[in-house]
């Protein structure tokens, strides 16, 4: 019993945006045309591929299973379709990253942008964990990963390897410092990214090694929530000195005693590392740090 590639297709969009119309948007099609031809999938070989509900739509444990068949399936797909526009030397297509910090990619973005126009470049952000996530489920291209991470599945290219630095509100009784030390931070109301975050995770390593107290003022998402927290005064916040920025509303504090520091890593998927635009954006980058 053969399969419908357009009905796996339209399998895969649903499974992926998690909406029948959302899938219908990214396909050109209606919503009633994709839930048809979910329909027929189901029916054709007596299965149930998702719960369904008004508000959501859930994969069953044999959509699951089956979503990450599809996930390989269209990405040789993509694959063949690049291979075989090759000589239109990246008219077209698209990129998606997925990255923890943009900032430390912008420049190479910038210049990938201005050499290939016709390419749609998307970034997706989100912690370490989060970006990992995405590019092992086929869900974006390359991923800027916060920290190292040993896995023969990917292919590795360190970016970055720079100190932490605390950082406070100009009203901030340690504005005119300027640096501090670990034992400054003991039980001090601290700005605290959400947990996953490979910041947050370093400090709280190098504060208990030292025999210190994390005192958790405030637990937020994404570094411009932990910037908009300190300048209120909320507490003390804690960055990559890369990622610190220019913004007069904060100044940096040197951990002086701080050993760790925080790297950043970009990677992709080795079985996609051939794909033109993935490997032609790595060697971008390469070229970038000679």
């Amino acid at each position: 019993m053969s399969v419908s590639h357009a009905q796996l297709k339209a399998f895969h969009a649903v499974a992926v945006h998690g909406s029948f119309t959302k899938a219908a948007e990214r396909l050109f099609l209606t919503q009633p045309a994709i839930s048809d031809q979910v329909r027929k999938l189901e029916e054709r070989f007596g299965v149930l591929l998702f719960h369904r509900n008004k508000r959501s739509v859930r994969l069953t444990d044999l959509g699951e299973r089956l979503l990450s068949i599809t996930q390989r399936l269209f990405v040789i797909e993509a694959e063949a379709q690049e291979l075989l526009q090759d000589s239109r030397a990246l008219q077209t297509g698209s990129l998606i990253l997925a990255v923890d910090a943009p900032v430390h990619v912008l420049p190479q973005i910038a210049r990938f942008c201005e050499r290939y126009p016709g390419i749609s470049v998307k970034i997706e952000t989100g912690n370490t964990d989060e970006s990992l996530f995405r590019l092992f489920n086929y869900q974006a291209d390359l991923a800027l990963l916060g920290r190292e991470v040993s896995d023969e599945r990917l292919i590795s290219l360190p970016l970055r390897n720079d100190p932490m630095v605390a950082f406070v509100s100009r009203s901030h009784p340690w504005a005119d410092r300027e640096s501090i030390c670990l034992a400054d931070l003991d039980d001090t109301p601290l700005v605290l990214r959400e947990i996953g975050s490979v910041t947050r995770q370093t400090l709280e390593e190098e504060m208990a090694g030292a025999g210190f107290r994390i005192r958790p003022a405030i637990q937020v998402e994404g570094r411009e929530a932990a910037r908009e927290a300190v300048v209120v005064g909320i507490g003390v916040g804690v960055v990559s000195a890369a990622e610190f920025g220019a913004d007069s509303r904060v100044c940096a504090l040197p951990i002086t005693d701080c050993k760790r520091r925080l790297t950043e890593t970009l990677v992709c998927l080795r079985e996609q590392s051939s794909r033109r635009v993935v490997a032609t954006f790595l060697e971008m980058v390469r070229e970038s740090l000679v």
